[in-house]
């Protein structure tokens, strides 16, 4: 008998649907739901993700399942039940009857990163205090980070033993309700029946996932591995396909593990690549060289040995790196977006998303060599690209990663598979109108820098590009025309501005400097021969008589003390005006300023709050305490603590300059030392 009563506490607020296919998924207010149940002394049923078969599936899974199958809570099965111990190993896991260990994997490497994972699975969730019966996770599904409530009812078995997911500490439930919260975002458990690494990696974090054919891999796989250890990533693997089945050498076709650790070490006098592994079902473990009873243990000093080796049969074992390249197929690498590195790493990073869709008839064009007379009705994206202040002396391309992901194209995640997707990359070699699409003629007369060596069906395909400062074009499309999908593009840099052509998101030069078919490259040049320096009030004039197209109905007025104001930031030559090649970098940089105030004004009233300041902030690549960002609101912005477009501008201008001062002036990044003169300076820029 269950031991508190339960009803039905299901109130979906709004009734506000999650982004993509899930449509059926409804918004639930945990908070409001939780509070409902305790004060109706009732624990929580959820009825759009009901205790039925419905939640399991409806075709092969049923026929694996226990007879006499229930559906339990926690403290019904055992007397002490706990959410999540910190105390307890990290590695907990062990997976039931799914097949879904490529989410096991990614999980357990989720669980190398303590604040990544409270992020999926908040941590002050319990089964005493304010117990209601509801539990909610948090999933990155295609650009935004989803809640999903759910009620902890569990499926056992007649002896009350789990059938999907359990910890090997029988107390520790945090696991099987993840798996419920995905199941239930993925449409029902059997949709969580094979899947890629990737794919989960994907929705516990955000990041880019990079996939390495180990057949393939490059020569440095061991210099990559070193560096996505130590850094902030996660790391899976899968063996090649089969049917689940463990072979001689102790690992299992089919199956997905995780990466843990990597080692070096000596072994007569040369030395050795180790990489440790851990399979998902927490046993079955690699037989060969290095595994728990390999004699190469004996050639290592007692003092390493013991530091390394752990004869349990607990899933974790270590394999040379020749032996893993051989018997794995896959190597995942999930590197981790600006939001969730470091301060220290991310302020060095800016990234756009941009969602787009394929249509049958309309946008989807196909790849360029199968259907060169629909290509061009691709979405095309434009990426500009440059160089931040700081890295002008070095004269390297500029790093940027590009992620295309597909959003899936059924509520049930299994019901369609995914397309075979890719991008193109194009050098522009000129401005041109970006309120059309670029026609059919552009892509006869150019061919691509980068283009898809192959289409691959998965969720998302990326690629790391070394782009000089330039403007590109971004062609996503699938491998065959007429396929419909929505998807996500996403671009990381150091610095760049990114939109789609035709989506009126850009900046529209004076009708008087720009003729029709002009486009910004001939504005400059028009610019200049009109001005050939440009002072503070011919700054004004053209600003002031820009379409800022991307600000909504917002127009703003640049005054003569802000002109002067940008002018003492980007006047090198303390001359009173700027040159051609001031004005270009300034106009990129109002760009990218407009597309980050557009994004936070999210309510179109042309004024930044300091929650929203505090947002824009981050996404221009500066970090900025909440403290300081509350100075600036007032030091910048209205009396009712708003700052309009302007005075955004003004103070990332700043912000950028003083930070760039700072780097030119500390010896070790922590600190300065100022004379006199150059404490005024500084006291002046503010």
């Amino acid at each position: 008998m269950p031991l508190w009563p339960s009803f039905r506490c299901i109130w979906n607020l709004g009734q506000k649907d999650l982004v993509g296919a899930s449509s059926q998924l409804p918004r639930q207010d945990y908070e409001a739901l939780r509070e409902r149940c305790l004060r109706g002394g009732g624990l929580f049923e959820d009825s759009s993700f009901p205790a039925t078969l419905s939640s399991i599936g409806s075709r092969h899974l049923l026929q694996k399942l226990p007879a006499g199958l229930q559906w339990r809570r926690p403290p019904e099965l055992i007397s002490n039940p706990q959410f999540y111990s910190a105390e307890a190993k990290r590695l907990d896991l062990c997976q039931g009857l799914i097949g879904d260990c490529w989410l096991l994997a990614a999980l357990q490497a989720l669980t190398l990163h303590q604040d990544i994972l409270s992020q999926v699975v908040p941590l002050n969730q319990s089964f005493t205090e304010k117990y209601a019966g509801i539990f909610q996770f948090r999933f990155w599904h295609f650009g935004k980070w989803v809640p999903v409530v759910i009620d902890d009812r569990l499926p056992v078995d007649e002896t009350g033993q789990l059938v999907f997911v359990s910890s090997t500490y029988k107390n520790l439930f945090w696991g099987a309700l993840l798996e419920k919260a995905y199941a239930k975002l993925c449409g029902s458990y059997e949709d969580l029946h094979l899947g890629q690494v990737s794919d989960a990696l994907l929705d516990f974090t955000g990041g880019v996932t990079v996939t390495i054919k180990l057949a393939e891999a490059p020569g440095n796989l061991w210099d990559i591995l070193t560096r996505a250890t130590y850094g902030r990533t996660l790391i899976g693997c899968q063996t090649y396909s089969g049917d689940e089945r463990t072979l001689e050498n102790g690992l299992v076709l089919g199956h997905a593990y995780t990466v843990i650790g990597i080692r070096k070490v000596t072994c007569k006098h040369k030395p050795e690549y180790l990489v440790k592994l851990r399979n998902p079902w927490g046993k079955g473990e690699w037989t060969g060289d290095w595994s728990d009873s390999s004699r190469k243990w004996e050639q290592l000093s007692p003092k390493e040995k013991i530091a390394l080796l752990r004869k349990n049969n607990d899933g974790e074992f270590w394999m040379a790196l020749k032996d893993f390249k051989v018997h794995f197929k896959l190597l995942v690498i999930c590197k981790l977006t600006p939001g969730l590195l470091s301060h220290e790493v991310g302020q060095k990073w800016s990234y756009t998303m941009k969602e787009g869709r394929w249509e049958r008839g309309t946008t989807a064009g196909g790849p360029i060599k199968l259907y060169q007379d629909t290509f061009w009705k691709n979405p095309q994206f434009l990426l500009s690209v440059w160089r931040p202040q700081e890295d002008r002396v070095f004269l390297m391309p500029c790093s940027v990663l590009v992620s295309l992901l597909q959003k899936p194209r059924h509520r049930h995640r299994n019901r369609k598979p995914h397309l075979a997707i890719g991008f193109y990359l194009f050098r522009m070699s000129k401005f041109f109108d970006d309120q059309k699409k670029l026609p059919h003629e552009f892509f006869l007369q150019n061919n691509p820098l980068s283009f898809p060596e192959a289409f691959l069906a998965q969720k998302e395909v990326s690629r790391e590009l070394w782009l000089e400062p330039g403007t590109y074009l971004i062609v996503p499309c699938t491998s065959k025309a007429s396929q419909e999908s929505e998807f996500v593009l996403r671009v990381f840099s150091r610095k760049h501005i990114f939109y789609e052509i035709g989506s009126s998101s850009g900046v529209v030069f004076p009708k008087e400097i720009v003729d029709q078919t002009g486009g910004h490259d001939e504005a400059f040049t028009k610019l200049f021969k009109k001005y050939p320096e440009i002072n503070a009030a011919q700054l004004q004039k053209i600003l002031n008589q820009v379409t800022w197209s991307g600000l909504r109905n917002t127009k703003p007025l640049f005054s003569l003390n802000a002109c002067q104001g940008i002018l003492a930031l980007l006047d090198l030559n303390a001359t009173g005006t700027v040159s051609i090649q001031e004005f270009r970098d300034l106009w990129k940089q109002l760009m990218l300023y407009q597309a980050i105030f557009h994004k936070q004004d999210s309510n179109g009233s042309g004024y930044l709050d300091w929650a929203q300041l505090r947002a824009a902030v981050k996404d221009a690549g500066i970090v900025f305490s909440d403290d300081i960002c509350l100075l600036m609101l007032i030091r910048y912005g209205g009396p009712k603590l708003q700052m309009d477009f302007v005075s955004f501008v003004l103070l990332m201008l700043r912000a950028e300059k003083m930070e760039s001062v700072f780097q030119n002036l500390t010896q070790d990044g922590k600190g300065i030392y100022l004379q006199k003169r150059e404490w005024l300076m500084m006291t002046l820029y503010c």
